[in-house]
């Protein structure tokens, strides 16, 4: 690991004038350490925000939710507006990561996880999103794990997280500052496709900080959602592919509305409104849902090691449609009752 300045400024003022300067924060630093010390990033310092108090998890003015940026991603899983209104979101966050990590981990900090594509670790070999132009070795190469939807020849990674899966599915908003002043960012144009630009991995512009996250108003979804993560053990380990669902549903089991998005099959979290509003009015079940994952998943390719996900990620999104229609489980499989 290369030297590098360490700060720990009283107030969000400071952070944001050391952030101006090129630093980076961290909060849980569950991830940024270890690229640092796999030596896959090196920034000139580190900016320690955990004393800026951006740790609330409320109900937000609106009458949705607000999530300080600071929040820890367990105590967001098992805060009782969560475990109430919001149980897509907790049990996304329970899908992902060791308790260990979670307990650490900052909310904020969630999205701003980098691919765990091999590549990109090993600083031994090309990667357009380390070095741009240097190739993507992936595309040719082990490939299992990586993207079937929003690829480019520069790059087939995908999002690691799980609470951003779920964040995507119930609409959240980012909300930033820097000295610049402050700008709110909807979560479907926060993480970007990786088109000719893969080092980018999301919108944020140079000394912004993630300051708090928003939650609309969800609780119509709050009694039909469900989280399934496909995986190859049970815990600890990243999404093959993964479904946050939740449903409205009219007596008759009519739905009125639902939400889907997808992890492990893209450079962001993945959703389709245009499958979501395919299924209203239509009552909930396996045809319904089949049509609505061919929708989602239109335009999917497989890079040879990968090509089992397309079929592997209809079959997960009608199960998890069909799970979340016969009502919530807050806690995803596997997970300790």
């Amino acid at each position: 690991m290369k030297p590098f300045a360490f700060t720990q400024p009283r107030d969000l003022d400071g952070a944001l004038a050391a952030l101006a300067a090129g630093a980076r924060p961290v909060a849980g630093g569950t991830n940024l350490l270890d690229l640092m010390k796999e030596g896959v990033m090196a920034p000139p310092g580190l900016v320690d925000i955990n004393g800026l108090g951006l740790d609330a998890i409320e109900t937000s003015a609106e009458g949705g939710l607000r999530l300080g940026a600071l929040a820890r991603n367990a105590d967001t899983a098992y805060h009782p507006l969560v475990r109430k209104r919001y149980p897509l979101l907790g049990a996304a966050i329970l899908a992902g990561a060791s308790p260990q990590l979670r307990n650490m981990a900052s909310d904020g900090g969630n999205l701003m996880q980098r691919t765990r594509c091999v590549y990109f670790y090993d600083v031994g070999t090309p990667c357009n999103k380390r070095e741009p132009g240097s190739g993507c070795p992936a595309r040719e190469g082990l490939n299992r794990q990586h993207a079937i939807l929003g690829t480019s020849e520069h790059c087939i990674a995908t999002h690691p997280s799980d609470m951003c899966v779920a964040l995507r599915a119930l609409d959240a908003t980012v909300h930033v500052r820097s000295q610049r002043g402050t700008r709110s960012i909807a979560f479907a144009d926060f993480h970007r496709l990786p088109g000719d630009r893969p080092e980018l991995d999301n919108t944020l512009e140079p000394g912004e900080l993630i300051t708090h996250l928003t939650l609309p108003e969800a609780d119509r979804f709050a009694g039909h959602a469900y989280y399934l993560k496909v995986r190859d053990r049970l815990s600890y380990a990243f999404a093959l592919v993964s479904v946050a669902a939740a449903l409205d549903l009219a007596p008759g089991r009519r739905i009125r509305a639902a939400r889907i998005a997808l992890g492990g099959v893209a450079h962001k979290p993945w959703r389709v409104e245009e499958a979501e509003a395919a299924l209203e009015g239509k009552e909930a079940g396996e045809d319904a849902f089949g049509a609505a994952a061919d929708l989602i998943l239109r335009g999917a390719q497989g890079h040879g090691q990968n090509d089992f996900k397309i079929t592997l990620a209809r079959n997960a999104i009608v199960q998890a449609l069909a799970r979340a229609a016969r009502g919530t489980a807050c806690q995803p499989e596997g997970e300790a009752q």
